[in-house]
């Protein structure tokens, strides 16, 4: 829906499961080859090679930590390197290269220099979000990871331009997408885009972390929301897949 959403109001196409063959490049721009025969040409190539830790330079060779081809270092679960009396937290150590996670990483950190341990672990489902326009965030598993787990999922969507909120803001654009499993009825990965997504997601991460049975659909499907609300998407959304069982 992203996909189809950049490209009708933006004119943005996103060429999916596409790999680079080569790249030529001349004075007037850049014309890529890709493995499938498609020729795009344009002004400029912008290339995101992922993210790297800012680890070169700190002299860690000469303590005897070793760093990864990203430059990450590993660590345990209280954020100690090879060497128990040098942590490490944030971009540095890889996964999830959040400053949300770092934060409660460093205060891990900091509680296990402090006092030699840790009680505040990070959330098992860490929310992600992509501040473009619209927004989009996310948190727990996505359909094909459920899908290569043979686990028995429904979907519940719910649009933006069908909320009253929605329509009264004039923020048609976006959408939210539960998915539960379909015999406990437990949330198993929430989706968004749209204005606020990264906002709206924290409700339904909320209620996800939840131990069972409170962290299942019928929450959403059973809680009043006030009206006119972005809120009301979850149980709209809720009440789409259940309605599929």
């Amino acid at each position: 829906m992203p996909c189809y959403h950049l490209r009708d109001e933006r004119g943005i196409l996103i060429r999916q499961n596409e790999e680079y063959d080569r790249v030529e490049v001349s004075n007037d721009g850049v014309v890529l080859h890709l493995k499938t025969g498609k020729i795009i040409k344009s002004d400029m190539l912008l290339w995101a090679n992922g993210r790297t830790g800012n680890s070169a330079g700190l002299g860690l060779e000469t303590l005897g930590i070793e760093a990864d081809h990203r430059g990450h270092i590993a660590v345990n679960d209280t954020y100690q390197t090879t060497l128990p009396h040098i942590y490490a937290v944030g971009d540095i150590i890889g996964f999830p290269n959040l400053a949300s996670a770092a934060y409660d990483q460093g205060r891990c950190a900091g509680a296990h220099i402090a006092t030699g341990q840790c009680d505040a672990h990070l959330v098992e489902d860490i929310p992600t979000g992509i501040y473009t326009t619209p927004e989009i965030s996310c948190v727990g598993q996505t359909e094909r990871e459920l899908t290569a787990q043979n686990v028995p999922y429904e979907v519940g969507r719910s649009f933006f331009r069908h909320l009253a909120r929605g329509q009264i803001t004039d923020r048609k654009t976006g959408m939210l997408k539960l998915l539960f499993h379909r015999e406990t009825l437990e949330i198993l990965g929430i989706h968004c885009f749209g204005h606020n997504a990264a906002e709206i997601l924290h409700i339904g991460q909320a209620i996800m972390a939840q131990p069972v049975p409170y962290n299942t659909v019928k929450y959403f499907i059973n809680t009043t929301f006030n009206y006119p609300t972005m809120a009301e998407a979850y149980r709209i959304a809720a009440l789409n897949g259940y309605n599929r069982l």
